[in-house]
């Protein structure tokens, strides 16, 4: 009998960094700790573009501009003080006090950074009592991470896809809360083609949907100065994901000087999108809408939404939030196309009549069970 040869599939890079990081976990919930992953790694993308515009400073006899922050931003790089250089955090990674020193480092480069505002867990890794020895092992897995070295291939943002997709598939229910499947984004992207002008997600998540944008502009070699990013997070630790999922990409987007509820603090109230992009939660219940928003004029010309489920209510914002000539792409639960409770057929009855309705798509079961937070698959895969 011949033998069987077998072929093993080698890791991939980011396949190789999870493993590494999740071994090093220990009694860390998933939620807490992509929260200290993805952190580092940005710390470690900010750091090499920083070294990197430095020695083209030096390079360029300009020794004395190395310090001035101007001549870091103006070349898209963020400043970062001497002890919140990665080169500072690995030099003290053994040290006792390594989760404080993190801490201090994420601090001074939000603060020295005003684009930043917001972005960077604040105390996080002090107060979460990390394992000294396995904070350090984390820091060296990390060091391994060539952020700069491909300009043609985005590494840091292919880890930081990879690792938020990973972290969302740990977390069961609550990953949706963040994270919409790449391929169910990319769907939306290519039938809505946000190519130029104002691009929104009113529930922005991580960011996806413009990380997703931005890939379809480069996609289609245009240029991604002509697009314009603005976005609305309720959950703050959501909310400084997305900054930084945007960062590590050169993606300049408003998401609003705080993490805020739609509805009732909308950041964005004038605007007029070209293009929303947006997995709402589904089926929100108790959301006040109906009592508190009545007079609204979100809702004009329309029935109120229902307080007991905020699918339309997200539908019709998204719908006040258009420019004249805007699309809408957007994901929401199965039984909004056809559900009559409380208004809501009156409501879809008359967007089609106004023809606002271009088509609607019905997802397989598992890529909907996965959006709609329902873990294990409620069809029994």
């Amino acid at each position: 009998m011949a033998k069987r040869s077998v072929v093993k599939k080698q890791k991939s890079f980011e396949e190789s960094l999870w493993e590494t990081a999740t071994k090093l976990r220990g009694s860390v919930e998933s939620s807490e700790y992509k929260h200290v992953v993805l952190s580092l790694i940005f710390l470690k993308f900010v750091s090499d573009k920083f070294e990197e515009r430095r020695a083209e400073l030096i390079a360029e006899g300009k020794e004395k501009y190395v310090d001035m922050v101007e001549f870091y931003t103006m070349k898209n790089v963020f400043y970062l003080p001497e002890t919140s250089r990665w080169s500072y955090i690995q030099q003290h990674a053994k040290q006792g006090d390594i989760a404080i020193k993190i801490d201090s480092a994420l601090k001074d480069v939000e603060t020295s950074n005003a684009s930043l505002k917001g972005a960077l867990p604040d105390n996080y890794f002090s107060r979460l009592g990390l394992d000294g020895s396995k904070l350090s092992a984390l820091i060296d897995a990390i060091n391994n991470i060539d952020t700069v070295e491909d300009k043609e291939e985005d590494t840091v943002g292919r880890v930081y896809e990879y690792f938020l997709g990973k972290f969302a598939a740990s977390e069961g229910k609550l990953g949706g809360e963040f994270y919409t499947p790449k391929c169910v984004v990319n769907l939306i992207a290519e039938m809505i083609e946000p190519y130029k002008g104002k691009i929104y997600d009113p529930c922005c998540g991580s960011g996806g949907m413009f990380v997703q944008s931005l890939k379809f502009v480069q996609s289609h070699h245009g240029n991604t100065k002509d697009i314009s990013v603005y976005g609305q997070e309720f959950t703050a630790t959501t909310y400084k994901l997305a900054k930084m999922n945007l960062a590590v990409r050169g993606l300049a987007a408003n998401l609003g000087e705080v993490p805020a509820d739609t509805f009732f603090k909308d950041q964005h109230p004038d605007l007029k999108a070209d293009y929303i992009m947006a997995n709402p939660p589904f089926n929100l219940k108790d959301w006040r809408g109906a009592d508190e928003l009545v007079h609204d004029s979100r809702w004009s010309g329309y029935e109120t939404p229902p307080t007991g489920n905020a699918n339309y209510a997200w539908i019709l914002h998204m719908v006040s939030k258009l420019s004249e000539h805007g699309v809408a792409g957007f994901v929401l639960a199965n039984g909004s196309m056809s559900t009559n409770t409380s208004g809501e057929g009156a409501i879809r009855q008359k967007m089609v009549e106004n023809d606002l309705v271009d088509c609607m798509i019905a997802l397989p079961c598992l890529v909907s069970c996965f959006i709609q937070r329902r873990f294990p698959c409620v069809c029994g895969y």
